[in-house]
């Protein structure tokens, strides 16, 4: 049995839900910039209690505040695109027997419409329940005056330039302020799927099949992957960093860069046939110093400590499949 689940933000489709969900009100790109550098910061910290990917968690009050319906997300995932070539290999697994799985920190209304697109079944699909109806019963009076001046103050800062002002300022917000208002619970109420909480994800499908980290392949790029990258190549299975950022690149047993995801079919055959050691063969093969192509640049990683040259080249493309989402960490 072959098993290999992806996550849904980059590999199967180029857009990040929730920077678009953000969009739809004013300053809202900016202001989920500064909030997703915030994510990265107490993420590489190691705060407790909290994993990459919470994001989601600490947009919630602003998606409440803006009224921003549940089937707009649903619609958004109905109508996004998909990576080039996900349509293309995800029927071609499926023929050769493929068990195909999705863990996302996407909200599950988003990540429910896509993978029903690309006919992943819903039992095989991990990610953020978000009952949005329900959070916005939580927004109070107090919470609301709270929200308007934060929007004020965040879309002033810059990520990376005002790091330590975002830090200072977002912890005051989140830890101190919010907490001490009705809509201080919004928070709470949502448990985004992403770091550790992927790897759970990935041991309970695992564990209803009976089959061991080994045996699987995991597709990633980015932090809220590291984890799952970093348990499945420490187990001697495959983490496939796709278009990926150096948080993923860094626990990945290989990596393609491509602006199409059924390049990976070459790495996943041979996976079929023969394990890593295949895998690795035929991705040594197939690295190409140097190349400008868009396509087919893959690199063996299990044993690299240095991510420069593959660093470079998918920054590269990412940028070109994933266009703005490619800043987001």
């Amino acid at each position: 049995m072959n098993l290999i689940c992806f996550d849904l933000e980059g590999p199967l489709t180029p857009q990040d839900n929730a920077y678009e969900l953000m969009k739809l009100f004013p300053r809202g790109d900016r202001i989920f910039e500064v909030i997703s550098r915030y994510d990265d910061l107490l993420a590489l910290e190691g705060r407790p209690d909290y994993e990459p990917g919470d994001t989601l968690a600490l947009i919630a009050p602003f998606l409440a505040y803006h009224q921003v319906e549940e089937e707009q997300i649903a619609a958004m995932g109905h109508g996004a695109r998909l990576t080039p070539g996900a349509a293309a290999l995800i029927p071609k697994l499926k023929s050769q027997g493929w068990h195909i799985f999705c863990i996302t920190t996407s909200y599950e209304q988003y990540a429910c419409a896509v993978t029903q697109r690309l006919n992943i079944p819903g039992e095989n699909v991990a990610c953020t329940a978000f009952p949005l109806t329900q959070i916005r019963q939580l927004l109070s009076r107090d919470g609301l005056a709270l929200l308007k001046q934060a929007e004020d103050a965040i879309a002033n800062l810059s990520p990376f330039v005002d790091d330590a002002r975002i830090r200072e300022h977002l912890d005051h917000l989140y830890w101190q302020k919010l907490p001490e208002t009705p809509s201080g619970r919004i928070i709470n109420q949502v448990r985004p799927v992403g770091g550790r909480r992927k790897v759970e994800a990935l041991q309970n499908f695992s564990t209803r099949l009976g089959k061991p980290l080994s045996r699987w392949t995991v597709v990633g790029d980015s932090i809220t992957d590291s984890e799952m990258l970093r348990s499945v190549n420490k187990a001697g299975g495959l983490a496939i960093a796709f278009n990926a950022n150096e948080y993923a690149l860094k626990y990945a047993t290989m990596s393609l860069a491509s602006v199409r995801l059924d390049d990976l079919w070459i790495a996943l055959e041979a996976w079929e046939k023969g394990g890593r050691r295949a895998v690795e063969r035929k991705v040594r093969e197939r690295e190409k110093p140097g190349e400008n192509s868009n396509r087919g640049h893959f690199h063996w990683l299990a044993e690299e400590k240095d991510i420069t040259i593959p660093l470079e080249i998918h920054k590269r493309i990412r940028h070109l499949v994933r266009e703005e989402s490619a800043k987001l960490g």
